[in-house]
């Protein structure tokens, strides 16, 4: 699910007044849509220990007495404190939930103006790391491991279990104000992907190294002549989705970490570099790779891979799989994309994490801060987990097998996250904090189970590199300079690939130019907080 965050500017423009307001108790900031409002009770019924499953060592319910907190949420939901989960929320914890949901096209405008207001809510999400951080050192944020001892599921995952997390998202004290997300990501979502059908018909077998991709391509031009059997609608972004097949790739791409080197070095000067966009100049100068693969619309493109035999290997989502082929299936019902092998030396490909704080979710320091704590703690639970990726057993879902069926659903064609949240408020961004991998989300089609068991059988994933604490002005400076040397790097790849006069001169050339514009520079704030981090270990 995508994010667009702020600008650090502007978020820092709004500090002083955010801290002169978050001195008192929770906040006031009206939401958008509320739920019936009931009298408290005097105190909450604890409830049966083994009613609602595996609590990770919570008690529940998590207050002695009716407790309702804020929590806002990006959500096209417009009811969602009356919805399925905000209910067993409080049934099960004794906390109401107040969900301030704005719309996922306005949330981060909301979210600076609330910031801006100074008027926190208890929960909320959107910031960067960095900003977080800030502001969380003057006291706005409630440092999350300095109550550990409440959160037994945040203890296990992230101090026992992934002890790493506190020092690379925590600031110079080993604080932590974001709470991660675990396990979220499939272990497959993207990669390359041919034409099966056509590769059956001329008798050719899918890759399994970088030679039989260059030779089965060539066969492709040679029985389709007008083709290009490579197409793209990634843009530059090629450069970084192939560099994992040379070992140069990684989250912080241009910069990589070099695993046997111990050392975090600048992608597009290096001689793997090199060998992959000669590689991709090969490709392009023989007709095998599109000519439009830097400018391609994803319209055109998939006309290219859907109709004429015009191309037939991509790299792109696993979706896509099923997707073209239904989009086809009455005009071609034979048409079958199929997931293919990386290429490269390394034969590895993209590797998702497996903890994930980038999506900023934090705590108000203020008189409900501990509640909020332990209801993110309940949602990061077995239990939790499922009553927010799932619903409630025996009410929303069933299961049959390994899989959950939705008696109430029964004529919706497909069940997917988004049906899930518009129904129950389930899948809500932000509050999926450990996903019970049982979940709609992790069912696959044939294709791309194909996909999962291919890659998982082969283990050919790209070690991934480790994650950098960076101070607020080794972020300044790498705010300053990434953007700038990204942008000079897809522009001299571009020329290289393209231009049949580039060659060795031009890369010795471009190499120095670089070095100049800031890549030695960023490779040694990378390489000291590497520094820091392999220190903080020992």
């Amino acid at each position: 699910m995508s994010k667009k965050w702020f600008s650090m500017a502007l978020v820092l423009t709004m500090f002083a007044s955010l801290l002169a307001a978050c001195g008192g108790g929770g906040s006031k900031e009206p939401a958008p849509e509320t739920g019936t409002n009931t009298p408290p009770k005097e105190s909450v019924t604890p409830a049966d220990p083994n009613q609602y499953g595996d609590t990770g060592g919570l008690t529940l319910p998590l207050v002695d007495k009716p407790t309702t907190i804020t929590w806002m949420v990006p959500s096209d939901k417009t009811d969602l404190n009356d919805s399925l989960l905000a209910k067993e929320i409080e049934k099960r914890t004794g906390i109401k939930v107040n969900f301030q949901a704005y719309s996922k096209a306005t949330y981060q405008d909301k979210l600076r103006v609330v910031v801006a207001s100074g008027k926190l809510p208890d929960i909320f999400l959107g910031l960067k790391a960095n900003e977080i951080k800030k502001i969380g050192k003057q006291g706005a944020l409630a440092p999350i491991n300095q109550y550990a001892d409440q959160l037994p599921n945040f203890k296990k995952l992230y101090m026992e279990e992934n002890p790493w997390v506190l020092t690379s998202y925590g600031d110079e004290q080993g604080n932590l104000y974001a709470w991660p997300i675990y396990n979220l990501n499939r272990d497959v979502n993207h990669g390359y992907m041919y034409r099966k059908d056509v590769f059956d018909e001329l008798g050719i077998k899918a890759w399994t190294n970088t030679d039989e991709f260059y030779e089965a391509l060539k066969k492709l031009k040679e029985e389709y002549p007008n083709s290009y059997p490579y197409a793209s609608k990634n843009k530059e972004f090629i450069f970084r989705d192939w560099g994992y097949g040379w070992g140069i790739s990684g989250a912080n791409y241009p910069m990589y970490y070099d695993e046997s080197a111990k050392v975090w070095k600048f992608a597009s000067i290096q001689p793997e570099h090199k060998e992959m966009i000669d590689f991709m100049k090969k490709l392009y100068n023989e007709g095998l790779l599109d000519p439009e693969f830097l400018t391609d619309t994803q319209e055109s493109w998939t006309a290219k891979m859907t109709t004429g035999n015009k191309a037939f290997v991509t790299w792109d989502w696993i979706g896509r799989l099923d997707m073209f082929y239904n989009q086809v299936k009455d005009s071609n019902p034979k048409y079958d994309l199929r997931y293919a092998n990386p290429i490269g030396p390394t034969g590895n490909s993209l590797t998702n994490r497996k903890v994930d704080a980038d999506f900023g979710l934090t705590v108000s320091n203020n008189k409900n801060k501990e509640a909020a704590l332990k209801l993110l703690d309940y949602l990061t639970s077995p239990s939790g987990a499922t009553l927010v990726t799932m619903g409630v057993e025996g009410e929303t879902f069933k299961m049959e097998g390994d899989k959950p069926v939705y008696p109430e659903l029964t004529d919706v064609p497909l069940i997917d996250i988004s049906v899930l949240e518009d129904r129950y408020g389930l899948w809500v961004e932000g509050m999926y904090l450990h996903p019970d991998r049982r979940s709609v989300y992790y069912n696959f089609t044939e294709k791309e189970q194909e996909a999962q068991d291919m890659r998982l059988k082969a283990n050919n994933f790209e070690p991934l590199d480790p994650v950098l604490n960076f101070t607020d002005a080794e972020s300044a400076t790498i705010a300053e300079l990434h953007l700038k040397l990204e942008k000079s790097a897809n522009e001299f790849n571009a020329k290289y690939v393209l231009n049949k006069n580039y060659g060795d001169a031009q890369w010795a050339e471009w190499q120095k130019a670089v070095a100049a514009q800031g890549a030695d520079k960023m490779t040694e704030i990378f390489n000291a907080a590497q520094k820091r981090l392999d220190e903080s270990a020992k």
